[in-house]
């Protein structure tokens, strides 16, 4: 093992065992044995195989990829000096100038915890959904264990994957021109961020509809304040939808709420309510 490797693999469990249950948004429980978080908890909150990450702890694991160390990242909560130097210990360059910055900092996962109430969801400027709180997974579905793909929207629209999200024909046209216009300005902004271009390529393949979009060059356009979902359980919620973009990253927090009082309101409660179940 060299003394990278053992580098790394020390700092990983120093950074497993420094975070609370409460601090990563999980219970408690009883009968703990290690301070901090377990090996299992890491790895469903990166969405990485427990093997994996304990042959990464056991220093056995060699050349983690980019997107396996930002999801480590994500879960272990690290801040931005400790983001790059995980990726230098994994002997990986750290995502730099015309790339996106996708990393979710301490303090933004910390707002996240404490906004329960309403639908919040954290989206990049390639459209990828990169965290979600557990009333944005009731709302839209669950996307734990869903792929890179399936979590962009722009993917999951031209793809094809059913969406809870309803549209009248225009607004449908409006969304898709919006999404190609977005894609576009992301690409003038990040020209080297390898996810979005192959994102790009691989619509344009996919997605005729999407070509015809490219080609026309769209200009950004703002999007619809308002998002009405059919939801198999509660029915339809018609929610206020606001982008607030953060500081100091490429990242977006999707915002989704109802007047207070109103039906939507007490559907928005009941969703609350029942959380993830079926009835």
């Amino acid at each position: 093992m060299s003394v990278a490797q053992e580098e790394l693999a020390g700092c990983l469990r120093t950074w497993r065992e420094r975070l609370t249950p409460a601090e990563a948004g999980l219970p408690a429980g009883r009968g703990r044995r290690t301070p901090g978080l377990r090996r299992e908890e890491v790895a469903g909150l990166a969405g990485v195989s427990l093997d994996y990450l304990a042959r990464l702890e056991q220093g056995r694991a060699h050349s983690p990829s980019p997107s396996v160390l930002a999801s480590l990242a994500r879960a272990l909560r690290l801040t931005n000096d400790e983001r790059a130097h995980l990726f230098r210990l994994a002997g990986q360059v750290e995502p730099g100038p015309g790339t996106i910055n996708r990393h979710i900092t301490p303090s933004l996962a910390r707002l996240l915890d404490r906004l329960t109430d309403v639908p919040v969801m954290v989206v990049d400027a390639a459209g990828e959904i990169v965290a979600a709180n557990p009333l944005a997974n009731a709302l839209m579905g669950d996307l734990h264990g869903a792929t890179r793909r399936e979590r962009t929207i722009p993917w999951r629209h031209f793809s094809g994957i059913p969406s809870r999200l309803q549209r009248t024909p225009e607004e449908h046209a409006d969304a898709e021109e919006a999404m190609a216009a977005d894609l576009r300005e992301a690409l003038g902004r990040f020209p080297d961020d390898h996810y979005l271009n192959e994102l790009i390529r691989d619509l344009r393949e996919l997605s005729p509809r999407f070509a015809e979009l490219w080609e026309k060059r769209p200009v950004a356009r703002k999007p619809s304040r308002t998002k009405t979902f059919n939801h198999p359980e509660i029915g339809t919620l018609t929610l206020d939808c606001d982008a607030l973009a953060v500081q100091g990253s490429d990242l977006s927090v999707i915002v989704y709420t109802t007047p207070v009082g109103s039906p939507d309101a007490d559907a928005l409660a009941l969703l609350a309510t029942i959380g993830l179940q079926s009835f």
